[in-house]
């Protein structure tokens, strides 16, 4: 039987799994993320095959993707000719690692793409009357608006990593909770009401 413990950490390496799309990776290299940033020592490639139940080749090229990110780095133990990875656990760190990995692979080939479409068309030549005068001048608006958009983000982006952890909080008060919460009681009265919806008193 699965220990509390145990059952959390693969409650949370399968949920992390499930987001890891999110942030641009496929399941199987954010459930190796997540196992490798829980536990509390490096694995080998054994060790991540036999916990999550998946292929060697799967694991090796998982754990080749993660190093490349820079979200997790190779270990050796003296004496153990095997090769152990560990993950990056200072939270702020790994943010920052994956938000840049992001921008450099999503955000930046986008915002080339608007350069580009911005001076090819602005480098364009129509007639007073050319009718697509009017829409090159209302594409030219959407992409200054959606460069400029982006560029906000980015700039914001470098702020919340300007002002780190202790910043943030100081910011913001006393609204971030410093452990995890307990999920609130569900609302028995309320899922009572729906079933009774349409029901009058005696």
């Amino acid at each position: 039987m699965s220990s509390p413990l145990q059952k959390a950490r693969g409650d949370l390496v399968r949920k992390w799994g499930e987001m890891g799309g999110y942030w641009g990776i496929n399941r199987t290299m954010a459930e190796i993320h997540a196992l490798l940033f829980v536990t509390g020592e490096p694995l080998c490639t054994d060790d991540v095959m036999e916990q999550l139940k998946i292929s060697r080749g799967n694991a090796s090229m998982n754990l080749r993707a993660l190093v490349d990110w820079g979200l997790v780095e190779r270990v050796h133990k003296l004496g153990d000719r095997k090769e152990y990875f560990q993950a990056d656990t200072d939270v702020w760190h790994m943010f920052e690692t994956i938000m840049r990995e992001r921008r450099r692979r999503e955000v930046e080939p986008i915002i080339d793409t608007i350069d580009q479409c911005f001076q090819r068309v602005r480098g364009a030549h129509y007639a007073p009357d050319d009718p697509q005068a009017r829409e090159a001048e209302t594409f030219l608006q959407r992409l200054t608006d959606l460069r400029r958009f982006l560029a906000t983000m980015g700039a914001l982006f470098e702020l919340v990593l300007e002002f780190g952890d202790e910043g943030i909080r100081k910011l913001l008060g006393n609204t971030i909770p410093d452990e995890p919460t307990s999920p609130p009681p569900r609302d028995k009265g309320r899922r009572r009401t729906t079933r009774n919806k349409g029901k009058t008193d005696d």
